[in-house]
C-alpha cells in the first residue's frame, strides 16, 4: 500500500478514508474497556455498552431531527436497512414505485418481490439524473403503498427533490423510503421537514464511521415486519419478536465498538457542520468538473457545471476503457478512483454509459484542491500518452 501522505483517495462514495482519529480512538477504547454484550446483562460493562448504543441513537436523532431515538435501528450497512424496509413493509397486492437510477440494493430486493407478484414501476430519469415528477404523479395507483428513491445518485451525484416527491407520495397515502447512502452527513437532512417515512443510511461513508455500521429510521406510524428474529435481551420468555423499539428490529449482538466509532464520526460531522461539508465538497466537485471538461475527449456525467450535486464526478474517455484508466491512475499516479458500473446498471443506461461504465471520482471532507488538480493533471497526461 502506498503511504498515506503520498496517496490521493478519491473513492469516498464507496467508503470514507482516512477516518478521523476520534473515530479510531472510540473503537479502540470500546474494545479495550466496554466489550460486553449490550442489553444482555446488568453488570457495569454491559450497562456501559448499552449506553454506547443509546448515545449513538441520540446523536443520529439530533443530526436528522428524529423525534424518538428508538425509531432508529442499527444495521450493518445501507443495503441491510433497505432490505429491512422494503421486505418488512411491502405486502402481496402492493404496488411499489422506484426510479431508473437506483442502486442494486433497491433494484434487487424489488426484483425479488416482483418474482413473487409485487408490481413495480420505474420512474424515468434523464441522462443527468433528473427525476420525472410528472411521471411519478401519473404512476400513483390506489394500491401504491411505497415509493423508494435515492437522495443522491451514486453514479451521477444528482440530488433528488425529496420534499416534492414526499408531497406527491403522501397525497396518495403512500410512504416514502429514502436511500441516504450518498447524502447522510453530506447534505443537511431533516426527516420531519422533508417528510421522509424511512431513511436507510451507512455509518462508513458521509458519517466517517467504521465499515459494518449503518441505520434505518422508521417512522413511528410504520410497523415493519422484522427481517430477522432472535435474541434481544428483552422479553426473552416470549416466542415472538418483541414489539418494543428498537429491539423489534435488532436481533442478535450489536457492533458496539463500531457504533462507538460511528457516534464519534457523527460528532466530527456536527462540529464541522453539514452545511459547510456540502459547500466544501460542492466546490471541489465544480473544480474537478471544470478541469475535466477542459480536456479534449473527456465526457462528464451528471448535473451541469454550477448546479447542485454531491461530491461525485463520473466521467469517461471514449477510446480508453474505464477500468484501464482507473488502473493507470492507481498504479502510476497513486490516485484511487472507482471504475465500472458502480452497482447501478440502470443509471448507466440512463447516462448512456451502459456498455463499459465510467470512472467515478468522489471527494470527502479531507479532500483538497491539490488532490483535485492532481487528478485533472493525471487524466490529461494519460490521454496525451495513450
Amino acid at each position: 500500500m502506498t503511504e498515506h501522505a503520498a496517496y490521493i483517495y478519491l473513492d469516498h462514495a464507496a467508503t470514507s478514508w482516512p477516518k478521523p482519529d476520534s473515530v479510531i480512538d472510540a473503537v479502540a477504547e470500546t474494545m479495550r474497556l466496554y466489550s460486553a454484550n449490550p442489553g444482555r446483562g446488568s453488570h457495569a460493562m454491559a450497562v456501559q455498552a448499552s449506553r454506547i448504543l443509546f448515545n449513538g441513537r441520540k446523536q443520529l436523532a439530533k443530526l436528522l431531527n428524529i423525534a424518538n431515538p428508538n425509531d432508529i435501528a442499527f444495521t450493518h450497512n445501507t443495503t441491510m436497512g433497505l432490505n429491512m424496509a422494503i421486505k418488512g413493509f411491502v405486502k402481496p397486492g402492493d404496488h411499489v414505485i422506484t426510479s431508473s437510477i437506483e442502486h442494486n440494493s433497491v433494484r434487487r430486493p424489488l426484483y425479488n418481490l416482483e418474482q413473487k407478484g409485487i408490481e413495480v414501476t420505474y420512474i424515468d430519469a434523464d441522462e443527468r439524473g433528473n427525476y420525472n415528477l410528472d411521471q411519478l404523479k401519473a404512476s400513483m395507483k390506489s394500491n401504491t403503498t411505497l415509493v423508494v428513491v435515492n437522495h443522491s445518485s451514486n453514479l451521477l451525484g444528482t440530488i433528488m427533490p425529496i420534499k416534492e416527491i414526499s408531497e406527491i407520495v403522501h397525497q396518495h397515502d403512500a410512504k416514502l423510503l429514502v436511500d441516504g447512502a450518498q447524502s447522510v452527513g453530506i447534505i443537511p437532512i431533516d426527516v420531519q421537514q422533508l417528510g421522509i417515512d424511512m431513511l436507510a443510511f451507512p455509518g462508513h461513508k458521509g458519517l466517517l464511521g467504521p465499515q459494518g455500521t449503518g441505520a434505518l429510521y422508521i417512522s413511528p406510524e410504520i410497523d415493519l415486519q422484522p427481517l430477522m428474529q432472535g435474541g434481544t435481551g428483552s422479553q426473552s420468555e416470549a416466542p415472538h419478536q418483541p414489539l418494543v423499539r428498537p429491539d423489534r428490529y435488532e436481533a442478535g449482538t450489536q457492533n458496539t465498538a463500531g457504533i462507538a466509532g460511528l457516534t464519534a464520526g457523527v460528532a466530527y460531522i456536527q462540529k464541522q457542520g453539514v452545511d459547510q461539508i456540502y459547500r466544501h465538497e460542492w466546490e471541489l466537485s465544480q473544480r474537478l468538473l471544470e478541469g475535466l471538461m477542459g480536456i479534449d475527449g473527456v465526457q462528464c456525467l451528471g448535473p451541469a457545471l454550477g448546479e447542485p450535486r454531491t461530491g461525485i464526478v463520473s466521467f469517461y474517455v471514449p477510446h480508453i476503457d474505464p477500468s484501464e484508466m482507473a488502473f493507470i491512475l492507481d498504479q502510476h499516479y497513486h490516485i484511487a478512483v472507482r471504475s465500472g458500473f458502480h452497482c447501478t446498471p440502470t443509471a448507466h443506461a440512463a447516462a448512456g454509459t451502459n456498455e463499459r461504465g465510467a470512472v467515478r471520482a468522489s471527494v470527502g471532507v479531507q479532500t483538497t484542491v491539490k488532490d483535485i488538480d492532481a487528478l485533472v493533471f493525471a487524466v490529461k497526461e494519460i490521454i496525451e500518452q495513450y
